[in-house]
């Protein structure tokens, strides 16, 4: 099922095919430098694929059917990862890690229930970071000092593009606004969550929305988060304004993880306790796990907005339906 397609009045692409296919590799360049700078991390390679039921593979809302599949050698089936949310935190314990020391990785997922549009794609692709914290930097300070340096790691990036192609004109805030979910309901109780987001990106640029998953005073959530890796207390998506699509553009959902004690509550709100049954919950449980802090960071997102991109589909290679093919071609928006 597709969300409805957005055809920017006059839109024509700054690049060609050809300069957009050498751009894209120099912003993934420019940017996982930045980033790894930034929050100190180191590169690591991450699977595709896990075993069917080891309770790795990232649940998301809770409803989305995962892409599962038989192997010949192998008892149990195997599933496309959705996220590497909880297989991060796996990896910072195997390896070593200590506090302050963390990874990156590419992340390339399948979300087959997702409904495709500008920014929609049911191929996902990610810079997925994670790093180890103390109890002591389990607060909203250090929450926002990250999202700081990944703000000021995405306007590095878009400077270097600029200069190298200068026919690209937006700029970037490098200064995030930082809001919780129920200050923007409080702000704008009429509006939806979506709404709400456009609002506040289109006056402050750059947004990073804090406290996503529990119920608002409404009753109502901005937005689902599953209940085993972020603290819905000390999380967060970042948001950039885009002028192409007149839309804030979510671009990173972060987030401190959950300790024993948050876990515990939040699988007790969404009824989801009998996830304990799994090494990974109850490696959190007994403390074994580091405390950690990570996020994922979109890569055709990024894209897409320092590149002035109305279409996902122009920065990556995916499936889309005939409509939106036809319609694309129709306006002058050219699928990769």
């Amino acid at each position: 099922m597709s969300r409805s397609l957005y055809i920017p009045e006059g839109y024509k692409s700054a690049l060609t095919l050809r300069e957009t296919q050498h751009a894209i590799k120099y912003i993934k360049d420019v940017f996982q430098q930045a980033l790894s700078f930034a929050l100190t991390l180191d590169r690591v390679t991450a699977p595709l694929i896990v075993k069917k039921g080891s309770g790795i593979n990232d649940d998301l809302n809770g409803v989305e059917r995962k892409v599962d599949f038989s192997i010949k050698e192998i008892e149990n089936d195997a599933e496309i990862v959705q996220s590497l949310a909880k297989w991060k935190r796996m990896a910072l314990y195997r390896y070593g890690y200590n506090a302050g020391e963390g990874i990156y990785t590419d992340m390339n997922a399948i979300r087959r229930d997702d409904d495709s549009d500008n920014v929609h794609s049911i191929f996902v692709d990610q810079w997925d970071w994670e790093k180890v914290i103390t109890r002591e930097q389990r607060n909203t300070d250090y929450l926002k000092e990250a999202v700081k340096a990944i703000v000021k790691a995405v306007a590095y990036t878009k400077r270097k593009v600029s200069l190298r192609y200068p026919q690209l004109t937006a700029e970037i805030c490098d200064e995030p606004y930082f809001i919780t979910t129920q200050e923007l309901e409080d702000m704008y109780p009429d509006k939806t969550a979506h709404e709400r987001e456009n609002l506040i990106a289109k006056e402050h640029k750059t947004v990073f929305i804090m406290q996503i998953g529990g119920v608002l005073a409404s009753g109502e959530k901005h937005d689902g988060r599953a209940p085993d890796y972020d603290d819905w207390s000390l999380n967060g998506d970042i948001f950039f304004w885009d002028d192409v699509l007149n839309r804030a553009l979510e671009i990173s959902s972060m987030g401190i993880r959950v300790d024993a004690e948050s876990l515990a509550r939040q699988l007790a709100l969404c009824n989801a306790e009998d996830r304990m049954k799994y090494d990974y919950h109850r490696m959190i449980a007994d403390g074994t796990l580091p405390l950690t802090i990570g996020g994922g960071i979109g890569q055709s997102r990024l894209c897409m907005l320092l590149l002035e991109k109305a279409h996902i589909g122009e920065v990556q290679v995916s499936i889309w339906s005939d409509e939106t093919i036809c319609r694309c071609f129709e306006n002058g928006i050219t699928l990769l």
